[in-house]
């Protein structure tokens, strides 16, 4: 963020290094797994770190100093700069298929591998395990009340996915509830598997093993969820997955333009129309308002 609002501001390169290093020795540390075992709005900072990006632009702009940056001074930091304008790192990010932790989508991928492989429906299981990694052991919120609460939960969204069918935004929101979902959250049990822990943050790892009702035990195989740059989401997902999240907002007109106009930038000759049409959809906060009210 310091750098985007630093070219936005259109500071110099000097300056732009000062709010860099202010932005470096400002930004929170934070307790990573505090908000695991404790799901809260906290969100890794996220918020706080934008702001403190942001404001740090601000103040270099007005003479504050905080220059050098490890980020981008140090000899270590050099590889990720040299190549700006030719890699383009976006590419290689993960993207979730499900709106909760990356440390659970190995788990729900594994448990609904098993459910379209040997074709059970919810009412025939007995049980469920899900074997992991210490990290994704902590992720252990089977009944959440909040929604942050679900988005760090393993057992509800591997619930939500056979229990639905799916895990999406509406599961972790107002699906918070659902009978279906944490009837069978309730039958899950975890453990740690010390070769993924191993294997662990490189590769992010789970095995589901699936009991039912006629005395039949399935057990998945070793899955890593995709999304990762080795196993990339189809377009198709990512098109549902934007319809998904847009057209509530939107409606199904305005989802369908905003996606055709941002296919269509690298041919655009600017970028203005595009965001003149996103920034005129109604705000979140707006719409969380609308169903507030309308639930009163």
């Amino acid at each position: 963020c310091a750098a985007l609002v630093s070219r936005m501001l259109g500071l110099d390169a000097g300056t732009a290094r000062e709010a860099m290093g202010i932005a470096e020795y400002h930004s929170p540390r934070s307790q990573m797994m505090r908000c695991i075992d404790h799901p809260t709005m906290v969100k890794d900072s996220s918020g706080w770190g934008a702001m403190t990006g942001i404001s740090s632009a601000y103040l270099a702009q007005s003479g504050f100093t905080g220059a050098p940056s490890l980020i981008i001074d140090s000899a270590e930091c050099e590889p990720y700069f040299h190549d700006i304008g030719q890699e383009w790192l976006i590419l290689e990010q993960y993207f979730k298929p499900y709106p909760v932790c990356r440390w659970a989508q190995a788990a729900i991928a594994a448990a609904q591998f098993l459910q379209s492989t040997h074709d059970f429906t919810p009412d025939m299981i007995e049980a469920i395990e899900i074997i992991t990694f210490h990290e994704g052991c902590r992720l252990n919120h089977p009944r959440p009340t909040t929604t942050e609460q679900a988005q760090y939960s393993l057992p509800f969204p591997v619930a939500a996915i056979l229990a639905k069918g799916h895990c999406g935004a509406s599961e972790v929101t107002t699906g918070l509830e659902d009978p279906d979902i944490l009837h069978l959250a309730d039958r899950i049990t975890i453990s740690e598997d010390d070769d993924y822990n191993t294997r662990f943050p490189a590769e992010r790892l789970a095995r589901a093993v699936i009991e039912l009702k006629d005395g039949r035990r399935l057990e998945s195989p070793t899955t890593q969820a995709e999304g990762d740059p080795e196993t990339p989401l189809s377009p198709d997902i990512f098109h549902q997955k934007f319809l998904d999240l847009a057209i509530p907002m939107l409606g199904d007109g305005k989802a369908a333009k905003v996606w055709n106009m941002a296919g269509s930038l690298p041919e655009a000759e600017s970028l203005q129309p595009f965001l003149d049409t996103v920034l005129a959809a109604p705000g979140i906060a707006e719409h969380l308002l609308r169903t507030t009210n309308s639930a009163a």
